[in-house]
């Protein structure tokens, strides 16, 4: 990459070298003035091409590459950590890190420290958080051994010289592919190309030189803990199992509806220990909870992983970067109550509405005079009851093949959902998990109405579980068993199955149904 620059330097050099060429052959005499014109040519060709050199050498000066947003964690509040990091550093016979980061994600690197005011000039150890919750402290040091190890070729100045190199130029792409002003236009499109051109001159370079950081630094590392790295790295494929779990199932939903759960590396721990209760795969995993977690390396570990909830809510949905109105944190306690039950009620307040416009069935008035406000309900014999039992004799009934085509579109038009987004919330950067469609959404409907009856008339409680999400738990126990009745009467009209359900489990389907 070194080799690259300079020859992209010599590039720059070589019309004006000609050019002092050409003044020294007149000013001595030795080239007559009939070369002029190529002398004046050629110095007006070096000026210009010096002038872009110049630029495109303080647009990589001069920018910085965004850095990866991360919870700065200082020395006060990890003393503890930052001393363990020190001397593995110290027995790796490596230069320490500037600072620690936390990122909400199951991956640990070290980060240029100049990509960010405030920030040292050396590099800086960011750690996936869930590591910190799950894994104990011996895993947690022979995890971080070979990227603390790195360390050593970040002090080196050659290669601290071509990874400044490579980052200038990928700052510069970014700047010309950015660039919105027409009369800029023609610069940005030779910064740009001039950019790239040398990015894939350098890329097979940066590559293998990576590579033989990676492996210098892993060689590096066997002397400090490898047994206890092989049992290390088993822990990082759970946790990240753990993790993608809990975001997708436990928390997508909440984040959809305004809320963020305060606790999520918190939340992984009890994944975990769930799974390894569920899966023969992960048994004996939960007995590793009786030692000491490297989260007690931190002074308040509620702090920081309330400020990694937040900020994994930003990076995974596009959340606000404080909380405010409709955007405000929930804890696992209340979690049941402020999220399941009520994303349960707006989903059934949305079945109600799209049947109501659909005229599947006769309304009273009643019911348009709630459903315009997005709280509609199913209205029986006596007017103002609502009733679960008019619920599934319309689906019985009816087509559904209409009902979900009606009820996606209200989805996707965020009909009916009785959340409002926050002020200000920017466009979700990537969904976790696909939208339901179709019929699977019209059952995720019709649960949520059961779910609401159950509520209402047996006592049920909404529930929270690790691995699945919302639950339905009757007499204390989670029911697993309501998906293929409910199925059963989406797909081929058959409420059968369900009506056996809902008396089984007590639940009165011509009592009335809460659904605000």
């Amino acid at each position: 990459m070194l080799r690259v620059r300079g020859i992209a330097l010599g590039a720059a050099l070589l019309p004006a070298a000609a050019a002092v060429v050409l003044h020294v052959g007149v000013a001595t005499g030795r080239i007559g003035h009939g070369w002029d014109g190529a002398r004046w040519g050629v110095t007006a060709a070096a000026l210009v091409v010096l002038a872009a050199a110049a630029a495109i050498a303080a647009v990589m000066l001069r920018g910085k590459p965004a850095p990866c947003p991360t919870v700065p964690l200082t020395e006060a509040a990890a003393p503890d950590l930052y001393r363990m990091v020190r001397d593995l550093a110290e027995r790796l016979r490596v230069p320490a890190p500037e600072a620690i980061e936390l990122t909400p994600d199951c991956d640990s690197w070290l980060e240029p420290g100049d990509g960010r005011p405030g920030r040292q000039p050396g590099p800086v150890l960011v750690v996936g958080s869930p590591f910190l919750w799950w894994m104990r402290i011996a895993e947690l040091r022979a995890l971080l051994a070979p990227v603390v190890a790195g360390t050593g070729a970040a002090a080196d100045p050659e290669i601290a010289a071509a990874r400044r190199f490579v980052r200038g130029l990928d700052t510069a792409a970014c700047v010309a592919a950015g660039g919105r002003s027409r009369l800029l236009r023609p610069a940005y499109a030779v910064l740009g190309r001039t950019a790239r051109l040398l990015l894939r001159g350098c890329r097979v370079h940066a590559g293998e030189m990576e590579r033989g950081v990676a492996a210098a630094a892993s060689e590096r590392a066997q002397a400090v803990d490898y047994g206890l790295r092989i049992v290390a790295q088993e822990q990082v494929g759970l946790a990240y199992a753990g993790w993608d779990r809990l975001l997708t199932r436990v928390a997508l939903p909440a984040w959809r509806i305004g809320r963020w759960p305060a606790r999520l590396d918190a939340g992984v721990v009890a994944a975990l220990t769930e799974l390894s209760r569920r899966d023969r795969l992960a048994e004996g995993f939960e007995s590793r909870l009786g030692e000491r977690p490297a989260c007690d390396l931190l002074e308040e570990p509620g702090a920081v992983d309330e400020a990694v909830s937040l900020l994994a809510a930003r990076l995974f949905h596009g959340g606000p970067e404080r909380p405010g109105p409709g955007w405000a944190p929930v804890s696992w306690a209340r979690y049941p109550e402020e999220v399941v039950e009520r994303i349960w009620r707006a989903d059934a307040a949305r079945l109600i509405r799209v049947l109501g416009e659909a005229q599947t069935l006769s309304a009273a008035p009643a019911m348009s005079r709630v459903a315009a406000r997005g709280r509609g309900v199913l209205v029986g014999e006596s007017a103002g009851q609502v009733t679960l039992a008019a619920v599934l004799g319309r689906l019985s009934a009816a087509g559904t093949d209409e009902l979900a085509a009606r009820l996606d579109a209200a989805v996707a038009g965020g009909g009916g959902t009785g959340f409002a987004a926050p002020a200000g919330l920017p466009p979700v950067v990537g969904e976790l998990l696909p939208r339901r469609t179709g019929r699977d959404l019209l059952a995720d409907h019709v649960v949520a109405v059961v779910c609401c009856a159950a509520l209402d008339s047996a006592g049920a409680r909404p529930g929270l579980d690790w691995l699945d999400g919302p639950a339905l738990l009757v007499g204390g126990s989670r029911r697993t068993d309501l998906a293929a009745p409910v199925l059963r009467l989406v797909e081929h009209g058959d409420p059968a199955p369900l009506r056996e359900w809902l008396a089984a489990t007590g639940v009165a389907i011509e009592a009335e149904l809460r659904l605000g």
